[in-house]
């Protein structure tokens, strides 16, 4: 890699990692992701095309990226994902691409997606319980993700599955999805419940991952997995259970975050570049997206890493959704 051109914020940080959201739509309404009402469609015409998409990847990868996950909304309720997917490996061949997904519309897709060899697919998944699945995302069915999730297994040994524990609602599950997730053979990642939107967060809804590992079925059979040795191992800290051999990942955003070691940026569906989860704003970069504008996207995308926050309690305002970001 060319030094020159890497991406760099605050505290030495370097930016190898980017969060593209394809779309702003989804079939769910989960409570802790959108407000009940949904959210407003954009027009087709504000949303990133597939080619300013690969345009915007093209300049990051000079620029250092070397991962990238596509996200939503929900990106498979954008017409033709997987064909671009398969276009997009063919031509960025050297970047690392997961995919993150709510499950319920991936199960005719799953051969394709396996013979595209990606390197991970995320399964957001939060309860097992089909009353309290229906409750949390207000429309979605449990049997519809269950399904996705056994369809792409067997295809793909890269799938996970990511549940935000929140206190009161699915806490208690914790010994289910451990059971679930070794069952299907898939590795689980227990989230924290952050803070992004004021109106749905609550102090007594959050559970720290302290609590949770507290809270493992027969705790003294887990023990901590040392530091991984891949530049690539994100953020979660892993366990391994010594009987059963089963590995659960933690995802401590809150009580111990990471932000000192973030490696990321996200850009929305509509082409603006966000330097934190919780930054309330960022750069436009459509306009340079649709003129192919490469000095000017260069400059912009240098000019949100230069504002990337030390921790986002600097920016956190408990306004944003989660479904304008892209998780």
């Amino acid at each position: 890699m060319d030094h020159r051109h890497v991406l760099t914020a605050s505290l030495d940080r370097i930016l190898s990692y980017v969060r593209i959201s394809v779309t702003d739509r989804c079939n769910f309404r989960c409570k802790y992701c959108m407000p009940e009402s949904g959210v407003e469609p954009m027009d087709h015409r504000r949303i990133m095309t597939y080619e300013d998409i690969v345009f915007l990847c093209e300049v990051m990868s000079f620029l250092g990226v070397r991962r990238v996950r596509f996200t939503g909304g929900e990106p498979f309720v954008r017409k033709g994902f997987v064909p671009f997917l398969s276009d997009f490996r063919d031509r960025l061949p050297h970047l690392s691409v997961a995919l993150t997904t709510n499950g319920s519309l991936v199960e005719p897709f799953a051969p394709a997606l396996g013979e595209l060899n990606l390197d991970g697919i995320s399964v957001s998944l939060d309860s097992l319980d089909k009353s309290a699945f229906s409750d949390i995302t207000r429309c979605g069915r449990l049997s519809d993700v269950v399904k996705g999730i056994r369809a792409l297994r067997k295809h793909t040994d890269k799938v996970k599955i990511n549940t935000v524990l929140i206190k009161g609602f699915n806490d208690h599950q914790l010994g289910d999805l451990l059971k679930f997730s070794a069952d299907e053979g898939v590795l689980l990642r227990i989230i924290e419940f952050m803070p992004l939107d004021s109106s749905i967060w609550f102090d007594d809804s959050f559970i720290s991952v302290d609590d949770m590992i507290d809270r493992l079925p027969n705790r003294q059979d887990w023990i901590l997995e040392g530091p991984s040795l891949s530049p690539d191992s994100g953020p979660a800290v892993y366990y391994r259970n010594v009987v059963s051999g089963q590995r659960v990942g933690f995802i401590a955003a809150v009580s111990h975050h990471f932000c000192d070691s973030c490696n990321r940026l996200r850009v929305t569906s509509e082409g603006e570049m966000r330097p934190c989860l919780f930054s309330p704003e960022g750069e436009r970069l459509l306009p340079a997206l649709r003129d192919r504008d490469r000095d000017e996207l260069v400059r912009l995308i240098r000019l949100s890493a230069a504002k990337k926050p030390r921790c986002w309690m600097d920016v956190a305002s408990g306004d944003n959704h989660m479904s304008s970001i892209g998780g």
